[in-house]
């Protein structure tokens, strides 16, 4: 029996594939479970329709990740921090730190797991941090670490 495979099935097919399956186990596993449907021209049409959505949504996910890439390239944070001896800061700037600035001033949210340090900043200065946006979409991002007490 044909059917298409609605969610992942380990080891036998992935979402939106259509393949040829015994008929015993469609009728009283796949379809009774909502991991396939019965491979009609209705079906498959559907199926298609969802994928150039899928892709229509992700192509403009994209586009919007893009963009904020570029914003970020082109932008300058200053974050003001308290500082102790020999200009070592007290505590440390971590990617939490750099995403809450980045809202405040700019109003861009990135998720704080997205910012790429190789170790918390503790000293001042201008740093370059990465900005994984999505899958293949990285920013560089400037970062400025000045004195608190400065103006």
């Amino acid at each position: 029996m044909n059917v298409v495979f609605l969610k992942d099935v380990p080891n036998v097919a992935k979402a939106g594939e259509v393949k040829n399956v015994p008929d015993g186990y469609a009728r009283n596993y796949l379809i009774p479970n909502n991991l396939a449907a019965p491979a009609t021209a209705k079906v498959i049409s559907q199926m298609e329709a969802q994928a150039r959505a899928h892709e229509k949504k992700q192509a403009q996910m994209e586009a919007e990740y893009r963009q904020t890439a570029e914003q970020l390239s082109k932008m300058n944070l200053i974050i003001k921090a308290k500082v102790g001896a020999k200009n070592r800061l007290f505590g440390s700037i971590t990617g939490a730190d750099i995403a809450k600035e980045l809202e405040a001033t700019a109003g861009l949210v990135v998720d704080k797991r997205k910012i790429e340090l190789s170790e918390p900043i503790r000293e001042l200065g201008a740093f370059d941090v990465t900005v994984k946006l999505y899958k293949d979409i990285n920013a560089k991002l400037k970062v400025t670490v000045k004195n608190l007490e400065e103006n």
